[in-house]
């Protein structure tokens, strides 16, 4: 009898993980490394935020919680949908788990039978498969196009759509793609989405507030209200706010669903830090002057990565409209040989060989469903980025 479950062969460990540890094992080892690879913002965590945690420890706020959040922190999160989406929520609608990635989970995990379909736009954030297939249900794919922006169109929704499609996952502004949906590109979907009664909706909000130019982020149940009973609303602080060690997602959305997860937590993980938690509350509460600035950054960051990757023959790189991601195409590099003999047949190999020649650590596209590209997280420094697609320019141009 083998030790080890067999749900194990069907998922495979995350490949942005595996590529910020091999840059950070690289960069040990005395080898001069850009990593671009995490998903993490390089600002640091808002003073004021920090200090309503250090208060919190100063006060004793250190024990346990209620499984899925503090009042509190609950009732932060009904003004929040309230302010920034025009979304009524009772706080026994909302729950609070150990980072989004635990909330997605838990409402897979509360809701999949074996048999059932969860519809994903490709690309896809890393973790949305390998989860349903945990879970015990069937991930399927809907690919967007360049043309569109990786964009995926109403037709493509509605015929991808089966009886067994339980949940459809819809990430804007995207990662890894950044692309982010308009009002409009979000109706349609929605349009499509109310003929088909048994699909619910769970939408990946992380990166709501990380949005450039003219784009108005919008979400499912905002868009649409007859889906309000069908969706569930996830988000967090980890992106906008600089707290990915935090470790703070939440959600909201139907009573029982809501019940249901509180109670696949309450036999995991119980509830999120409670420091953790009083820090959510003052991000959440308190001012958010801080998100305009950091945008600027990021959307000139944007700009430089765009133009320099777009101005090297063989890539084609779209001007995302949010998150912190470029996802440029390779398509023109297919075929050709790196200086050291390394045909690129596809962008495992072309990512493989920018690392090894380069020292510039990026994530394959094929981990997102969607080849033949690559991702770059421009969640770093002016000077890193610059550097970094300085050598991407120097190894395409290499290429014969």
């Amino acid at each position: 009898m083998p030790f080890l479950s067999d749900t194990l062969s069907r998922v495979k460990p995350s490949p942005t993980i595996a590529v910020t540890n091999k840059a950070r094992e690289l960069k040990d080892a005395g080898k001069d490394v850009i990593g671009l690879g995490a998903g993490e913002p390089d600002f640091d965590t808002p003073e004021n935020i920090k200090a309503a945690a250090i208060a919190a420890i100063n006060e004793g706020k250190t024990k346990y919680t209620a499984v899925d959040g503090i009042p509190e922190l609950k009732k932060a999160i009904c003004a929040k949908f309230k302010r920034d989406n025009g979304l009524d929520y009772t706080p026994d609608q909302v729950t609070v788990g150990t980072g989004g990635k635990q909330v997605l989970y838990n409402a897979l995990m509360a809701t999949l039978n074996p048999g059932d379909e969860v519809l994903i736009p490709a690309p896809y954030w890393v973790s949305y498969p390998d989860m349903v297939l945990l879970a015990g249900g069937e991930p399927t794919f809907v690919e967007g196009q360049l043309q569109t922006k990786f964009k995926i169109t109403a037709e493509q929704l509605d015929a991808a759509i089966t009886p067994k499609t339980k949940w459809f996952i819809f990430n804007s502004p995207s990662n890894p793609t950044g692309a982010g949906y308009s009002r409009a590109e979000l109706k349609a979907l929605t349009d499509v989405l109310k003929k088909h009664p048994h699909v619910w909706i769970m939408t990946d909000d992380m990166y709501e507030h990380l949005a450039y130019d003219d784009f108005e982020f919008c979400t499912p149940a905002q868009v649409e209200p007859e889906l309000y009973d069908r969706t569930l609303t996830v988000n967090g602080v980890s992106k906008a706010y600089a707290m990915t060690g935090w470790r703070i997602g939440y959600a909201a959305g139907p009573k029982d669903l809501i019940k249901a997860m509180g109670k696949i937590q309450s036999q995991s993980t119980s509830n999120p830090s409670s420091i953790s938690q009083w820090a959510a509350v003052e991000a959440l509460n308190g001012s958010q002057d801080f998100i305009a600035p950091n945008n600027e950054i990021f959307k000139r960051r944007r700009d430089m990565v765009c133009e320099m990757l777009n101005a090297v023959d063989g890539i084609t790189c779209p001007v995302p409209e949010g998150a912190f991601y470029v996802y440029p195409s390779i398509a023109g590099l297919i075929g050709k040989t790196s200086a050291k003999g390394v045909k690129i047949t596809d962008d495992e190999v072309f990512a493989t060989a920018l690392l090894e020649d380069t020292g510039v650590a990026v994530v394959f596209g094929a981990a997102f469903g969607l080849s033949p590209n690559f991702r770059i997280s421009y969640a770093t420094s002016d000077e890193a980025l610059k550097e970094a697609c300085t050598r991407i320019q120097d190894f395409c141009a290499s290429l014969s």
